[in-house]
């Protein structure tokens, strides 16, 4: 399945990135429906602050395998137009396979860089990421990238990782990890590029304003992980959690299987009636691209 790269679409380390989604891709795809359960009210927040209409152009940046593209699609129906860009060419030909079988034409999909342009595709009525943004080297180029891909008076929303303190089962997973492999330095969980690199507070309003958004809101959500038992939820970061996979990676198999025994292990106190449920939370960000710039 041969998907377009857009010219100048793969920024500095872009390749890195790429081939670390390439190999989760599988996972990933597998993973959809519980991904899918996960966020489902997170997703459906964020598209209402998009305000997506029949007809809509729409920009999904970092698009995975498509689980949110397929909302995006069915929302603006046949009339419209989404374009779905990832950095990883292998999860984004799943998006392709899946929003196909699902009669969903009018979408079309590049391999690209959030942090690029799209040359040629713009304007978009909307432009959305979803768990995607914090990934980004440069944030307030993706920022950007999405702000000039917006007409005058269109919307963008994006979903991130909040607080540490209010994802532990995400910290504790990078705690543990960094353990196994050694490295036990006390690294900011606000470094570029990792899964809490947007979280601290004002930092996601701040780029949003730099890059010259209005409107500009972000507030938390709550957004628990329900599943059957902890070794559910282990199995999906060992076969989609691409940050911790690649973590772990240089281990050899002996010490990979003590790291998830130890995590297994410190995730099993939030099993309760209910089965095991993950606290985790999201922050919702939406802002316009002002009608006069």
């Amino acid at each position: 399945m041969n998907l377009p790269t857009p010219q100048g679409a793969t920024g500095p380390g872009a390749s890195g990135a790429a081939s670390a989604w390439d190999r989760a891709a599988d996972g990933w795809d597998r993973s959809t429906p519980l991904i899918h359960a996960w966020l489902a009210p997170a997703t459906a927040a964020m598209l209402a602050r998009l305000r997506l209409r029949p007809g809509a152009r729409v920009l999904d940046l970092a698009a995975g395998a498509g689980d949110q593209t397929k909302d995006v699609a069915q929302a603006v129906g046949p009339t419209g137009h989404v374009l779905a860009t990832d950095i990883s060419p292998r999860i984004l030909a799943f998006a392709q396979r899946n929003l196909g079988a699902a009669g969903l034409a009018h979408v079309r999909y590049a391999v690209a860089d959030a942090e690029q342009a799209v040359p040629g595709e713009a304007p978009f009525d909307a432009v959305l990421c979803r768990l995607g943004l914090m990934l980004c080297a440069n944030p307030a180029a993706a920022l950007a990238s999405a702000f000039e891909a917006l007409r005058p008076g269109g919307r963008f929303a994006a979903l991130v990782f909040g607080e540490p303190a209010h994802n532990p089962c995400i910290t504790t997973l990078m705690r543990l990890a960094r353990q196994h492999r050694g490295l036990n330095g006390g690294a900011s969980p606000y470094t570029a590029g990792g899964l809490f690199s947007l979280a601290e507070p004002g930092r996601l309003a701040g780029l949003l304003a730099a890059a010259g958004y209005a409107d500009i809101e972000v507030e938390p959500l709550a957004a628990p992980f329900a599943l059957p038992d902890v070794a559910t939820y282990i199995a999906f970061v060992r076969d989609s959690g691409s940050p911790i996979m690649e973590l772990l990676a240089p281990l050899d198999p002996s010490a990979q299987a003590a790291a998830w025994q130890a995590m297994a292990a410190a995730l099993q106190p939030f099993t309760g009636e209910r089965g095991w449920v993950g606290p985790n939370e999201l922050l919702l960000c939406s802002a316009t691209r002002p009608l006069t710039h």
